[in-house]
């Protein structure tokens, strides 16, 4: 690699030399390539003349001759040069050029004798020179960590495949937003920075506010801001946007993901039982042009109406635990135990209930794998959400599974507020025994809440997972456009110099010779604690 690099850098100060831009300000191109490609029959012969812009993918030199082939975002094509047409000075400086390079051609369309679509060069000029090369043609990018990490290289080597992949999470989303949109739901923009977190069971991001010398969060969920605009007399809102949750990274985690989150008045869990159905039925007949999709080599037929299963049902019907008879963690944590589940001894009894859920799911069960909705959930886990006016201990709450994917979260919203602060205070006792990922108690939305809200539906959708599910894709890593490893070097690389100030970073003196330096780093899939041993003469250790 520093050898081909080498060899590219010489390459370009040698242009610069000749007097020539290897990164000049302005491009032309009169067509796209898939444009004379649609044309080319029409089009074709000396007498027209085409601008085409693309990266060199091919190179192929015959003494007086040569063939290139180019490629932008809409196909390839390939491109003769002749030293009688380019002149010789530009034919010798072709041998400048390099597999990756960015050039731009004017010339004519014509047919080789092998029936190849081909641009007759009359002119070119380089317009971005690429120091280090491309993966290797035929052998790809085959790494599974270095595709996800190294996107730019992934999307070059595997275009058609990767390429088609982000082309329908665009779909998707843009699906998603028409469907919304033509419902009466209006999209809205609510913080990131939040001085308090909340709307989910999580752990958040801090950060640090310099200039106001205060501790803030990165939002776990949009939900709190989306319901004080029901408060304040929008109908029907939506937001598409990052959500940031400290937790661990597997096949369906991120600690960074798009949700969608919507909030309809005077709703139930019920009418957005049926919104996620039609959504998504929509959004398959939009991205797919079928309400039949294949998710990991299982056909699911996405056409309304899904089936509806209470959680409970589903949990004793398949990991053999009927919960109701277990009316406290520890009896049910014991049952757990003897039927081989394993138990967190720090989280409370409806958590116990949500990680059997879980387990049911990994089981690979066949009926898990359709379009279902699981309902009513425990109380204890659903601190927002009504409380079912049937089911004691139960809230009227949803979760849409598809391909064994747990694809979001609904409630029919608590709306009484002396009942909400009642939830927020057991969460504060679940956090106090050691359930780190309970909800705090946030006294602004309490004050809202109190303004009066109307009876609300809620709805969240985790956009990664849909699109993995549209997608046909196992991993939420796949469907990412850039995914951040915490062991990438560049991620040191964020303090200049280690100064303390524009860093946020606390000194500790441990020795007299030594001063001990650390930065928490935000990184993608934990928080990375970088530990630095400073000499007295600032020399690093």
């Amino acid at each position: 690699m520093a050898d081909e690099r080498e060899i590219r850098l010489r390459r370009m100060h040698t242009l610069r030399e000749q007097g020539i831009n290897p990164y000049p300000n302005r491009v032309q191109r009169t067509h796209t390539i898939s444009e004379v490609l649609e044309h080319f029959d029409e089009w074709q012969g000396p007498e027209g003349l085409f601008t085409l812009t693309g990266r060199i993918r091919l190179m192929r030199e015959m003494g007086k001759v040569a063939f290139f082939k180019i490629e932008d975002g809409t196909g390839s094509i390939q491109v003769y040069f002749r030293i009688n047409d380019v002149g010789e000075e530009a034919y010798r400086a072709l041998k400048l050029l390099d597999i990756g390079d960015f050039i731009q051609v004017t010339g004519f369309l014509f047919l080789t004798r092998t029936g190849e679509r081909t641009l007759h060069a009359r002119e070119y000029r380089i317009l971005a020179k690429a120091l280090r090369p491309l993966p290797e043609k035929y052998h790809g990018l085959e790494d599974k960590e270095t595709r996800q990490r190294k996107r730019y290289l992934d999307l070059i080597a595997n275009a058609d495949e990767v390429r088609h992949i982000f082309v329908i999470r665009s779909r998707t989303i843009t699906a998603m937003r028409r469907y919304l949109d033509d419902h009466g739901f209006i999209e809205v923009e609510t913080p990131i920075l939040q001085p308090l977190y909340g709307g989910a069971t999580a752990r958040p991001f801090i950060t640090h506010h310099n200039a106001l010398d205060r501790d803030l969060y990165l939002r776990i969920a949009e939900e709190l801001y989306l319901k004080r605009l029901i408060v304040g007399g929008f109908e029907r809102v939506y937001e598409i946007g990052r959500n940031f949750r400290n937790e661990g990274i597997d096949r369906s985690h991120n600690p960074e993901f798009t949700m969608m989150e919507c909030y309809q008045a005077f709703a139930s869990y019920e009418d957005m039982m049926r919104l996620v159905e039609e959504m998504i039925h929509f959004i398959a007949l939009e991205v797919k042009g079928t309400p039949r999709i294949t998710y990991q080599g299982t056909e699911i037929d996405l056409t309304p109406p899904w089936i509806r299963i209470r959680l409970l049902d589903a949990i004793a019907e398949f990991t053999g635990i009927e919960v109701d008879r277990f009316p406290d963690k520890e009896s049910l944590a014991a049952e757990m135990r003897a039927r081989g589940y394993e138990v967190d001894p720090g989280v409370g009894r409806g958590r116990l209930i949500d990680d059997l859920k879980s387990a049911m799911f990994r089981k690979g069960i066949p009926e898990l794998r359709q379009a279902l909705f699981l309902t009513d959930y425990p109380l204890d886990v659903s601190p927002l959400a009504k409380l079912h006016p049937d089911f004691p201990g139960l809230a009227e709450r949803f979760q849409p599974f598809i391909g064994g994917l747990e694809l979001g979260n609904a409630f029919t919203e608590v709306n009484d507020p002396l009942d909400q602060r009642a939830r927020f205070e057991d969460q504060m006792r679940q956090r106090a025994q050691g359930d780190q990922e309970a909800q705090v108690l946030d006294e602004d939305f309490l004050e809202a809440l109190e303004v009066g809200m109307p009876p609300t539906g809620g709805l969240g959708i985790g956009v990664d997972r849909l699109v993995m599910l549209m997608a046909d894709q196992e991993s939420i890593r796949d469907v990412r456009g850039h995914w951040f490893e915490p062991s990438s070097a560049h991620s040191f690389h964020t303090c200049s110099a280690f100064h303390l100030d524009a860093c946020s970073s606390t000194t500790y003196t441990i020795h007299k010779n030594f001063r001990f330096v650390y930065q928490l780093l935000h990184t993608i899939g934990s928080s990375l604690l970088l530990v630095d041993l400073i000499d007295t003469d600032g020399s690093r250790h």
